[in-house]
């Protein structure tokens, strides 16, 4: 995608600043539960360990499936399943689940770095909530050498490996998405281009954008 976009205008590397595990765990029973996914990650995870939920809408237990960007959604539908609501971010997702589904119970998939939102939101609420840790982001701290006009992060957790021994400055700094924009804003002062739909297509757009 990157070469059918940019063609020969830009050279670029590619960096590997985060590592990503599945965790081991022994499927339990899914029955009475909506299910919370978050990123693509904990999806291939999730059937990686043999869980199987129940999308038969029919059955008064069935699982409704939700989650955060349509990424996870590709994702679930790779795996034979839909999903009953797709929001761009955690937080829109916690502000339609207390609007409109506050009587569901809630299993939320996610990794060991995912952020508060659901788990802080939720139980204020009184709606039932368990977050369950199904892999392990872990940060590599790379050391990037080179000249480089310009950076771009697709992660919060990216965002914090890179910087702990690279710096951002005299870079023109691109975003994938505003949570991991709040956190680049912790290193720096700098204008931050953020991509308004968390894809990767649509980072690349805006790359080009403001080239």
């Amino acid at each position: 995608m990157i070469s059918e976009k940019f063609g020969s205008r830009f050279s670029y590397d590619i960096v590997d600043v985060i590592r990503v595990k599945s965790l081991q765990m022994e499927p339990f029973d899914l029955k009475n539960h909506s299910l919370i996914f978050t990123s693509v990650n904990a999806v291939g995870a999730f059937f990686e360990n043999g869980f199987k939920p129940n999308e038969d809408f029919t059955d008064r237990n069935y699982n409704k499936i939700y989650c955060v960007g349509q990424k996870t959604k590709k994702k679930l539908r790779e795996y034979g399943f839909g999903t009953f609501k797709v929001k761009k971010h955690a937080k829109d997702l916690a502000e339609f689940i207390i609007e409109n589904s506050g009587r569901e119970k809630f299993i939320h998939f996610c990794g060991n770095l995912a952020l508060d939102v659901l788990n802080n939101a939720l139980p204020l609420q009184n709606i039932s909530y368990r977050k369950v840790v199904i892999y392990e982001t872990e940060l590599l701290y790379p050391q990037v050498h080179g000249e480089y006009d310009a950076i771009a992060f697709f992660s919060p957790s990216g965002v914090r490996s890179f910087t702990k021994y690279n710096s951002l400055e005299g870079k023109k700094i691109f975003s994938l998405g505003n949570t991991t924009t709040q956190e680049v804003k912790n290193h720096t002062d700098k204008r931050i281009y953020t991509s308004r739909e968390s894809s990767f297509e649509d980072m690349l757009d805006l790359i080009l954008k403001y080239d």
